[in-house]
């Protein structure tokens, strides 16, 4: 069902902070991130068709996406991940929200909950039977395949208080108990754990992420595999890379926009 941490607008310096376990079939390979073509540029983990559940753009802009229940529609079925590649094309949160409902609104899609954020705005949809939005609020929110931050979801649960047993005040803190905690192998079978690992299922891989407020404070680190037994590799100069060039050609469209008015 993967579990995604965001903790929003908590720590000044970088107003977006992630902590990501995605869960999949063992039969499925994932590669590790990397740069995509086209415009905004964008790094992700794809799969073969091109989609993803995690990624950000050179504007700053994280989409995220975890599983949902839901009773299933009798229309095409569309992807999901792909819906997250064609969210990430868009310019801003708010934009990225727009098409995310738009699109959902179809019911061609199986249930997923979507987190989408840039530091001016965030939000969390819920795509399952009742599709709705609600904004991110400070601090840290746990989503899995329930609503943002349900108390019944034992597993989020636990994230929660794991990831606020001390005071996340930098982006070098929290990385480092969300790697911990994370990591967190499992007990039992009837015990929630972060790692989960069934027969076929489980967790495949962990992305950890920080986008400060300037392209050189951003940190991308990436496992490929259950990260209680792979070690997370750093991939943050591939972020920083696209954040330079999102904010260089930002400053380029101001300063043409200037000239022409």
């Amino acid at each position: 069902m993967s579990l995604l941490a965001i903790v929003y607008h908590l720590v000044p310096e970088s107003p977006i902070l992630v902590a990501f376990n995605r869960d999949s079939s063992f039969e499925q390979v994932f590669p590790n991130p990397s740069i995509q073509s086209g415009k905004p540029r964008v790094l992700a983990s794809t799969d073969k068709n091109g989609g993803t559940c995690l990624g950000i753009n050179q504007n700053g802009l994280f989409v995220g996406m975890t599983s949902r229940r839901k009773r299933e529609g009798l229309g095409a079925r569309k992807s999901r991940h792909m819906l997250v590649r064609e969210i990430l094309k868009a310019d801003s949160a708010r934009a990225g929200l727009d098409l995310a409902m738009e699109e959902l609104h179809s019911d061609q899609y199986r249930g997923a909950n979507y987190v989408i954020a840039d530091p001016e705005s965030g939000w969390v949809v819920h795509g399952g039977n009742d599709l709705n939005a609600c904004e991110l609020g400070q601090g840290l929110s746990i989503v899995t395949d329930a609503d943002v931050n349900s108390s019944r979801d034992a597993r989020g649960s636990m994230a929660q208080r794991l990831l606020t047993l001390q005071t996340l005040d930098s982006p070098v803190k929290f990385l480092a108990i969300a790697s911990k905690v994370l990591a967190r192998s499992p007990i039992a079978p009837d015990r929630p754990s972060m790692v989960v690992r069934e027969k076929d299922f489980g967790t495949v891989s962990s992305t950890l992420i920080a986008v400060g407020k300037k392209p050189r404070d951003a940190i991308y680190q990436y496992a490929n595999g259950a990260p209680d037994q792979v070690k997370y590799e750093d991939y943050s100069p591939m972020l920083r890379d696209i954040l330079s060039r999102g904010l260089r050609e930002s400053r380029a469209k101001a300063n043409a926009n200037a000239a022409n008015a």
